[in-house]
């Protein structure tokens, strides 16, 4: 395990596990350059830490914005060894519900928001032959729950090119991990939600969603923080990870469905690839 002074990049640090993760970094001592849209928000960082702590004002939507904010960060410290994507939200709302332009908003702060900043990242990383990715997935980038497709549909997007990433980035020392959370006590689903305008024969469909969150499944965020040190400092650090009890048996039931689908459409797929040649 190495836990030598680090350097992280991370977004979306105004509040949420972004803020969490920051603070984890900075009073063990290591140096993280924080995002975020309203750079006001990182003030207390700054007063608390002084030069370890470089707050960027970014938006991750804007690509041109991303790269210069990654490469003032890397030319500040000298160095960056951790990325972390963290900044997203969540858009609830129906398909039918959702706007074009709600749509098209998530994707790009979501999944094209992630994706310039690796892009940003990535020739630093690769020059200096070592660096960890930390992708902020979701339990909702392998499932699909309800109210939110568009916001799984940025997720699912996320995990994808990310694993692809992991594989390419491997033989440079590189690492990726998608972080996998459940339910927390972020403001995730309140100020920093988006919520499409309701059409009212889709409120059963809210209320079964609303219906699945039991007491004792919201997770405490400072929590995350042990973990996300722990992550980063791993010498083989996983691909994927679930922050949140009851994960893996609840994603055992998922898969598992898929898999009994599978199985019983299968003569019909081998049927549909033709003759053997």
């Amino acid at each position: 395990m190495t836990t030598q002074q680090k350097v992280w990049f991370i977004t979306g640090t105004s509040r949420g596990f972004g803020r969490e993760w920051a603070e984890a970094a900075l009073e063990r001592g290591d140096r993280v350059a924080a995002t975020a849209r309203n750079i006001e928000s990182l003030k207390a960082l700054t007063d608390s830490y002084g030069d370890r702590l470089l707050a960027l004002q970014l938006d991750v939507t804007d690509k041109a914005a991303v790269d210069t904010a990654v490469a003032h960060a890397h030319e500040h410290f000298g160095r960056l060894d951790v990325v972390v994507n963290n900044a997203g939200y969540g858009l609830f709302g129906t398909i039918e519900e959702v706007s074009e332009d709600e749509a098209r908003a998530q994707i790009e702060t979501n999944l094209f928001g992630a994706l310039w900043v690796t892009k940003a990242a990535l020739p630093i990383l690769r020059a200096q032959g070592s660096g960890h990715f930390v992708q902020v997935s979701s339990i909702g980038g392998l499932m699909a729950f309800p109210n939110l497709g568009l916001y799984h549909a940025s997720k699912w997007a996320v995990e994808a090119f990310s694993q692809s990433l992991a594989l390419e980035v491997a033989p440079f020392g590189l690492h990726v991990t998608i972080v996998e959370p459940t339910g927390y006590s972020t403001d995730w689903s309140g100020d920093s939600a988006v919520n499409a305008t309701p059409i009212d024969v889709y409120e059963p469909a809210r209320a079964a969603r609303a219906a699945r969150v039991k007491p004792g499944m919201v997770g405490d965020p400072t929590a995350t923080r042990e973990a996300i040190l722990a992550i980063v400092d791993a010498d083989e650090p996983p691909l994927r990870v679930f922050f949140g009890r009851g994960q893996v048996e609840r994603i055992e039931e998922e898969y598992g469905k898929r898999l009994d689908t599978w199985h019983a459409w299968k003569d019909l797929s081998e049927r549909a690839h033709g003759s053997a040649q």
